[in-house]
C-alpha cells in the first residue's frame, strides 16, 4: 500500500491515526484541534484588549487623578474647613518665627505658663489616680499634657489656645470608671474604645465644618460655662486647703494655717504684680518686666521660703510625684483594647457621643474666648482645623490609655494676656490692648517642658502644694474677670442710681434682670450637681447642650429681643 501524503501542518499523532485507517477519528480530532487553536487565539485577543484597556485606564487615572481626588475631597471636606486651611496656611511660618524676634516677651511667658499649666496636671493627675484606683495617674497626665500640647501647637488653627486636662473631662472619666466597675468590665479597654469613637466623631465634625454651629452658643451659655470652669478651679484649691485642717491634729493647727497663709500669699502677690501693669507707678518698662517675671518669681520665692529650716519644721505638704518613670501599675504603653468584645466596642459609641458633646462645647467656647475681638488678634480663626487636630490627638491618647485633653479656657486666656502689649489711651484715660504676639513657639516649648518634667520629678517635690492652690485661686479668679453674669449677681444688691445709665437694671428694672440672672444661676447649679455626682457625671455633657436650647427656645418666650440686647445677649438668627 502506498503511503498517503502528510497534510502540511498536520500533527504527527494525526498522521499516525490516519495511517491506521480511522477516518472518522481523524476528522473528530482535527475538528477539536481547530477549535482549541481558535480558543487560544480568542484568549490572546481578549488579553490584548484587556492590556490595552488597562493601559488606557491607567493613563486616565494618572491624567485625571488630581481632579478625582479634588472632587472627592470637596465632597468630603467642607467649604468651611478648606477656608480655615487657606486662612491659617499663610501665617504658619510666621507663627513659629515671630517668637524669636520677641524673646524678651516670650521667655517670662513660658516660665509662668509652665507653672500655670503644671498645676492642673499634678492636681488632676492626683485626683484621677484616686478615682480610677490607680489606672490613670500623675505620670500619664504629664505625658498626655506635654505631648498633646506640642502636637496641638503644630496642628491647630489657633495656636494661642491651649488644650489641657480639665475638671470636666475628669468628671466624665470618673463616671465612666464607675460604670465599668458596676458592670464588672475592664476599664482601660473601654476607655480606649470610647476615646477612639470620640476622636472619630470630632474629626468628622471638623472636616464637615460643624464648628459654624457654635455661633448659636450665645453669651448666656458662654458665661455659665466659664462660671463652671472658674468655680472648679476655686473648688479644687479650697478642697486642698480644707484637707489640711481635716487631717491635722486638732491640738496643733500650725501647719494648716501656715499652708493657708502661703496659698493666700501666692494668690494676693500674683494678683498685685499683674495689676501693676495698669497702675500709675514706675515706668512702663519696669511695669512690663514685673508683669512678665513677677508670677514666676513669686512661685520660686514661696518654694524657697518653705524650704527654710524655721518653716520646714511645720511640714507643709509638697507635691507628691512618682520617684521613677513608669505608667500606673507598671502597665505597658499600648492598651490591649482588642480584648474587649465586639458588642462592647460598638456600645462604647454611646458614651463617646456624650464626650464628643463635652469636647465640642469646651473646645469651641475656649477658642472663641481667645478669638474675642477685644483681644485684637490679627491672624484669624480656624475652628474646624482645631476640632480635627483635637480629634486626632484624642485618638492617639486613647490608644495609650492617656487622659483626654480639651480646650483650657484659663490657660488659653493667660497665654494671650502674657503675650499682650498694652498702651495708655490719653483720650479715654484707660489702658487698652495694643497688640498680641501670635505664635506657636511658646505653646510648643511650654508643653515640651511639661513632658520633660518626667526627667525632673525629684525637683518638683520642693514645690509646696499651697503654692499650687494659690495659683488655682488666681486662675479661677482671673476667669471671672469680664463675666457679666457673675457681675450681675453682685449688682443685684447695688443702688440703682449708682449704676451706669446703660446698665440692665436701669433699662429693664431690677426684677427683670434678676429673673435672667437666676435662670443662669439655676443652670450653673444643675451643671455643678451633675458634675459632682459620680452617678450622673457621665451624663452632664448633655446638660451643657441643654443651655443652648434654653437660651434659643425658652428665654425668648419671656424676654423681648430688645431686653436680651440690653442684657448683652442678642439672639442669633437661624
Amino acid at each position: 500500500m502506498s503511503e498517503q501524503p502528510t497534510t502540511p501542518n498536520t500533527p504527527d499523532y494525526l498522521t499516525s491515526l490516519n495511517n491506521n485507517g480511522t477516518d472518522d477519528s481523524l476528522k473528530a480530532v482535527l475538528r477539536e484541534d481547530e477549535e482549541f487553536v481558535m480558543a487560544v487565539k480568542e484568549v490572546k485577543g481578549a488579553a490584548q484588549n484587556v492590556t490595552s484597556s488597562a493601559g488606557e485606564f491607567t493613563k486616565k487615572i494618572v491624567t485625571n487623578g488630581p481632579n478625582i481626588i479634588k472632587r472627592f475631597s470637596s465632597a468630603f471636606v467642607s467649604k468651611e474647613m478648606r477656608e480655615d486651611l487657606v486662612q491659617r496656611k499663610q501665617y504658619y511660618k510666621s507663627d513659629w518665627l515671630d517668637a524669636f524676634s520677641h524673646k524678651r516677651q516670650c521667655v517670662p511667658a513660658i516660665l509662668f505658663l509652665y507653672f500655670a499649666c503644671l498645676a492642673p496636671v499634678v492636681s488632676f493627675g492626683t485626683i484621677s489616680s484616686q478615682i480610677t484606683e490607680g489606672a490613670i495617674g500623675v505620670m500619664e497626665f504629664f505625658l498626655a499634657s506635654g505631648t498633646a500640647g506640642m502636637a496641638y501647637s503644630v496642628l491647630s488653627g489657633q495656636p494661642m489656645a491651649f488644650i489641657a486636662p480639665t475638671g470636666l473631662t475628669l468628671a466624665f472619666i470618673s463616671g465612666l470608671f464607675r460604670l465599668c466597675t458596676i458592670r464588672n468590665i475592664a476599664f482601660l479597654p473601654v476607655y480606649t474604645w470610647v476615646g477612639l469613637w470620640t476622636g472619630f466623631f470630632m474629626t468628622i465634625l471638623g472636616l464637615r465644618g460643624s464648628s459654624k454651629f457654635i455661633r448659636y452658643c450665645t453669651r448666656f451659655t458662654d458665661e455659665v460655662f466659664n462660671g463652671l470652669l472658674s468655680f472648679n478651679f476655686l473648688y479644687e484649691a479650697i478642697s486642698s486647703l480644707r484637707r489640711n485642717f481635716l487631717l491635722a491634729d486638732p491640738s496643733n493647727l500650725s501647719m494648716p494655717f501656715l499652708s493657708l497663709t502661703i496659698a493666700l500669699g501666692t494668690y494676693w502677690s500674683t494678683m498685685r504684680i499683674i495689676a501693676l501693669q495698669t497702675s500709675i507707678y514706675f515706668s512702663q518698662r519696669i511695669r512690663k518686666i514685673a508683669k512678665d517675671f513677677g508670677p514666676v518669681a513669686i512661685i520660686f520665692a514661696f518654694a524657697a521660703l518653705n524650704n527654710m529650716q524655721w518653716i520646714k519644721k511645720f511640714q507643709v505638704p509638697t507635691l507628691v510625684v512618682p520617684s521613677t518613670f513608669q505608667l500606673a501599675e507598671g502597665r505597658k504603653f499600648l492598651v490591649p483594647f482588642m480584648s474587649a468584645p465586639i458588642q462592647t466596642r460598638l456600645l462604647c459609641a454611646l458614651p463617646a457621643l456624650l464626650l464628643t458633646a463635652l469636647c465640642f462645647m469646651d473646645q469651641n467656647i475656649s477658642v472663641r474666648v481667645v478669638n474675642n475681638p477685644d483681644n485684637k488678634l490679627k491672624k484669624g480663626s480656624a475652628y474646624n482645623v482645631d476640632m480635627v487636630a483635637l480629634g486626632l490627638i484624642t485618638t492617639v491618647l486613647s490608644l495609650f490609655g492617656l487622659p483626654w485633653m480639651c480646650g483650657a479656657t484659663v490657660q488659653s486666656m493667660n497665654h494671650v494676656k502674657a503675650l499682650t502689649t498694652v498702651k495708655f489711651d490719653e483720650e479715654t484715660k484707660t489702658v487698652e490692648v495694643d497688640s498680641v504676639l501670635e505664635t506657636r513657639t511658646t505653646g510648643f516649648i511650654i508643653h515640651a517642658l511639661i513632658a520633660g518634667t518626667v526627667l525632673l520629678l525629684p525637683m518638683l517635690r520642693y514645690v509646696p502644694i499651697p503654692v499650687v492652690s494659690g495659683v488655682f485661686l488666681f486662675l479661677g479668679r482671673k476667669l471671672m474677670t469680664g463675666n457679666t453674669f457673675l457681675r450681675r449677681i453682685l449688682d443685684a444688691f447695688a443702688e440703682k442710681k449708682r449704676l451706669p445709665r446703660e446698665h440692665p437694671i436701669n433699662i429693664l428694672g431690677r426684677k427683670k434682670m434678676n429673673i435672667f440672672t437666676v435662670v443662669q444661676i439655676l443652670c450653673l447649679a444643675t451643671l455643678w450637681t451633675f458634675k459632682q455626682n459620680s452617678a450622673t457625671a457621665i451624663f452632664f455633657p448633655s446638660v451643657i447642650g441643654m443651655l443652648m436650647l434654653i437660651r434659643s427656645f425658652i428665654l425668648p418666650q419671656f424676654f423681648s429681643e430688645k431686653e436680651l440686647i440690653a442684657l448683652g445677649d442678642p439672639s442669633v438668627k437661624w
